[in-house]
């Protein structure tokens, strides 16, 4: 039986496969885990070689990745639901940790109060920024590389995966940093320092991934029954 013609087919359009396999199910799971597990890290700085970093930029890159993965082989309207979906897991995760700070915790002692609050206590400008970042740079990451595709097919992957992210992670990082310094707890000072590593940082990460994710999107590409090539334009 031939497989059927999908939409995304016709010139102009990119491929995206419908089908229904678990690898969808999988790369989703595994881009909300990094990006509930970034969240938590980035409440410690990091200084690396006399870089700040914070410490969700070891994992939060990763989600860029697998962003690209999802945009590549299943399109923008399934990798829109992904990044719903960890929207929706990070407000989740940031309203829990308030909650339960916030309740009393009779025996537990002021030490362990305090250390819970300044890991995973509630700050209002941080979860602000945090969450506007993230849902400005992963839709303007899978936009600009679907858009990329529909000119160039399945040509140059490199510049569609390299492109996306350097659009996405300059409005993620310019907009978390905006916030935090302007009603959070940055200071003007460290601006361009937490800017400016941290989007050099998070696109060097892509880049050294960069052979590893040219794997995950062959393999992907074979195992979807109904993935067609895009057409070139």
């Amino acid at each position: 039986m031939s497989a059927p013609t999908l939409p995304s087919d016709r010139p102009g359009r990119v491929a995206a496969t419908t089908s229904r396999t678990g690898y969808y199910a999988v790369v989703t799971t595994v881009f909300c885990a990094l990006l509930l597990i970034s969240n938590v890290a980035a409440t410690k700085p990091l200084e690396i070689g006399g870089l700040i970093l914070d410490g969700g930029a070891i994992l939060f890159p990763l989600t860029y990745v697998l962003g690209d993965v999802l945009s590549e082989v299943y399109g923008f309207g399934r990798a829109k639901r992904t990044i719903w979906l960890g929207f929706a897991l990070g407000a989740l995760a940031s309203a829990c940790f308030w909650a339960v700070d916030a309740l009393p915790a009779p025996d537990w002692g002021r030490p362990n109060g305090d250390a819970f609050h300044l890991v995973l206590g509630f700050v209002p400008a941080i979860v602000l920024a945090s969450l506007c970042g993230y849902l400005a740079g992963q839709f303007l990451n899978s936009w600009v590389l679907v858009k990329m595709k529909e000119r160039t097919g399945e040509r140059s992957l490199w510049s569609r995966l390299v492109g996306s992210t350097v659009v996405g992670e300059l409005a993620d990082t310019a907009i978390f940093c905006l916030i935090a310094t302007a009603i959070g707890p940055f200071i003007w000072a460290e601006f361009w320092n937490y800017f400016l590593v941290g989007y050099l940082f998070k696109c060097a990460v892509e880049i050294v991934m960069l052979p590893v994710t040219y794997r995950v999107i062959a393999f992907m590409k074979r195992h979807e029954p109904s993935y067609r090539p895009a057409v070139e334009s």
